[in-house]
């Protein structure tokens, strides 16, 4: 992986200042970007641009653009709708938060064999993607900086591959859109994806994908053996781990009656987070979007790479079907119209 060498942040961070001087709109969204650490958000799209000063600043103008245009930096403010609308997202696209690592980087975790996309609109799905991305990056890394007495500017990521189907799969135009959003705009905020509980459509799957992947995403992720537990405990305590990765060496979900599922609405992460976005909503006076209309983000186009890790998948899913899967009738990949209420 090639590394931001002082030189290019140096050059780079002259150059957005040059470039965002005579805009005011456009410095206060730098500002609000970088945070008072220029330096290092210079440092992260100089590694997503292979160490290229000028592809680096275009991206950072075109993300800056992006935030603007959609009014990133408010999102907070804006609920998705009644919590209603809220705990259905959750539900049926789980995330959660269980804490910190030992080196104070939030830990995440994804059910992706529980993803279906199906139960609000598009547009809710990336607004609540962005707002979880700037409630980490606005709320809980200033916070865990603090607590531990230096910068914190990632999170780990812990993705649980628990009744993954090929069903799951056919969302993946939902999840080219969030990972498209993520790359171009929140680049080099994830240190590690841990991936777990992998069943037999999973391997064979990254068999395919793996290859197509830049070099730099292969290093950041590792798949672990079962629930991943032992790996896991090297980098966080016990009780961070999520609930998907809480099993003995038999396999054994441990006995832990105070966990709650970390997916679900009621998880204090999520309580924590409709009530900032509440509290936001209320500061600002905005209501933010009624529940009949979507809140529109401008999505950019997918990178080639991301196309072509589609068609491969696709292949894939169908060299399955004709061997035999149980699912192979019904499966379709759904090409989601994101303006679609």
């Amino acid at each position: 992986m090639v590394s931001a060498t002082p030189e290019a942040v140096r050059e780079l961070t002259l150059s957005l200042r040059q470039a965002t001087a005579g805009d005011a709109q456009l410095a206060l969204a730098w500002k609000n970007l970088h945070k008072g650490y220029p330096e290092v958000v210079a440092e992260r799209f100089l590694k997503a641009r292979e160490n290229n000063v000028s592809k680096a600043l275009k991206m950072i103008l075109d993300s800056l653009h992006w935030r603007i245009n959609n009014d990133v930096d408010n999102i907070l403010s804006k609920p998705t709708g009644p919590r209603e609308t809220y705990d259905a997202i959750r539900e049926s696209q789980p995330i959660g938060m269980t804490g910190f690592c030992k080196k104070g980087r939030p830990v995440f975790s994804v059910g992706v064999g529980l993803s279906g996309f199906d139960k609000a609109p598009v547009d809710k799905y990336i607004q609540s993607h962005i707002q979880l991305n700037e409630y980490r990056d606005q709320v809980l890394l200033p916070n865990s900086s603090k607590r531990m007495g230096h910068f914190v500017g990632t999170c780990l990521k812990i993705l649980d591959m628990t009744n993954l189907k090929l069903s799951t799969l056919s969302r993946i135009k939902v999840l080219t859109l969030i990972s498209t959003i993520d790359d171009l705009n929140y680049p080099e905020k994830t240190d590690t994806y841990y991936i777990v509980n992998t069943p037999y459509i999973f391997q064979a799957c990254w068999k395919v994908v793996k290859p197509l992947l830049h070099e730099r995403t292969k290093r950041k992720v590792r798949v672990l053996p079962g629930c991943g537990r032992e790996e896991l405990l090297k980098v966080m305590d016990a009780d961070v781990l999520p609930h998907f990765c809480r099993l003995d060496s038999n396999q054994n979900h441990m006995q832990d009656t105070t966990q709650v599922d970390c997916f679900s609405p009621s998880h204090s992460f999520h309580v924590e987070v409709w009530n900032y976005i509440k509290q936001q909503s209320y500061m600002s006076k905005c209501v933010g979007p009624s529940p009949q209309k979507s809140f529109h983000v401008e999505l950019p186009q997918p990178k080639e790479e991301i196309h072509t890790i589609e068609e491969e998948l696709e292949s894939a899913v169908v060299h399955f079907g004709d061997e035999g899967c149980s699912e192979r009738n019904s499966l379709r990949f759904s090409y989601l119209n994101v303006d679609d209420d």
